[in-house]
């Protein structure tokens, strides 16, 4: 990409895709195009169409997408599998059709079975079943691996893929419902501490209720009280977590750098799982996780754990040595990302 090659960053506003922005132009992209959703509904075929035919971008980094925790994946199944794939569908098609250059699509690293083996390889795609709370998600996720793949054996072009692990940073989703478990538990602890601190103020403040009363009343549907915070699930999960911003630099350092025919072994005669992982290679309990974060916000509570509600799967860890075979590694610590996060959501 030449510094003033015309970029399309979709799904700016959401977590990637802002940091995706950000780093662009710290790196002195300056011709970057944005639109929100009010002005452009890439589910909307018609809508995409005209947008790429106006636009004309050189490149495209496909970060739109309907994203949820395990709540939100399980109860609005039918949303997260259709607006995924018409997000996809119409936006890595028009790419195509209108010229693009290289497309980035970013995926989720859900995509692999449910008890796959650990640390997971690009090649344990569609090896066994999938976790069947995020299933419908998934399947869109590897739908679109599978688009871009078959777009550029059959008409040549340039299209990415990149499996993210968890990630979490600025402009996280917060929403106690639909968050992922990492940003949830930062709120969560956060608003038990100012429970327990008679910070009555701080709490009716974040939680947008009149009164003390009505908000305690809120919070302990999430299992959230002075003394202590509830956690779906056993806490032996082990999960995997990405700072934002390092996930932005992955993409952009792959956008710069590497194409399809990096993603495969020349020889190879059936092309397939030429996704990329992007993680950090290090896992770690959900029981640990919140303990790390009770220490950084100062919650001395207990954690109690509902065994009635699912674990999901019951370990995810990126194999990475293709990304760093490509020649990018992740730079920030988890215990230093959790500080960063926690003092950006204080701040708004």
């Amino acid at each position: 990409m030449k510094k003033d090659s015309k970029i399309y960053v979709a799904g700016h506003r959401g977590l990637v895709g802002s940091a995706i922005l950000e780093n662009l132009h710290q790196k002195g992209y300056t011709n970057t195009i944005t639109r929100t959703f009010a002005e452009l509904d890439l589910a909307d075929q018609k809508a995409t169409e005209k947008f790429f035919k106006e636009e004309q971008p050189e490149y495209v980094f496909l970060a739109a997408a309907k994203v949820g925790g395990i709540i939100a994946n399980n109860s609005y199944r039918a949303d997260f599998i259709y607006h995924n794939l018409m997000i996809q569908n119409n936006v890595i098609h028009q790419s195509y059709a209108n010229g693009v250059k290289k497309l980035l699509f970013l995926g989720s690293t859900c995509i692999y079975p449910k008890n796959c083996p650990q640390p997971m390889k690009e090649d344990y795609l569609l090896t066994n079943s999938l976790e069947y709370t995020n299933e419908p998600y998934a399947i869109a996720k590897i739908a679109g691996i599978k688009m871009c793949e078959s777009y550029n054996l059959q008409y040549g072009t340039n299209f990415i893929s990149v499996m993210p692990t968890n990630l979490y940073g600025p402009n996280d989703n917060f929403d106690l419902e639909k968050s992922h478990v990492l940003p949830a538990l930062i709120r969560k602890i956060h608003l038990a501490k100012m429970l327990h601190e008679g910070n009555s103020e701080a709490v009716m403040k974040d939680t947008g209720h009149s009164t003390i009363e009505k908000a305690k009343a809120y919070l302990s549907g999430f299992g959230v009280s002075e003394n202590s915070v509830e956690i779906w699930g056993s806490g032996n999960p082990r999960r995997e977590f990405l700072w934002s911003k390092d996930m932005a630099d992955a993409c952009v350092f792959i956008m710069e750098n590497r194409n399809f025919k990096d993603t495969f072994e020349a020889h190879q005669k059936e092309i397939r799982n030429t996704h990329i992982n992007i993680g950090t290679g290090e896992d770690i309990s959900i029981a640990e996780l919140a303990q790390i974060i009770a220490q950084i916000i100062g919650f001395s509570g207990q954690f109690v754990y509902n065994t009635d509600k699912p674990d999901g799967t019951p370990r995810k860890l990126t194999d990475v040595s293709k990304l760093h075979d490509l020649g990018w590694q992740h730079s920030m610590s988890l215990e230093n990302g959790i500080k960063e996060m926690y003092d950006w959501y204080r701040s708004k």
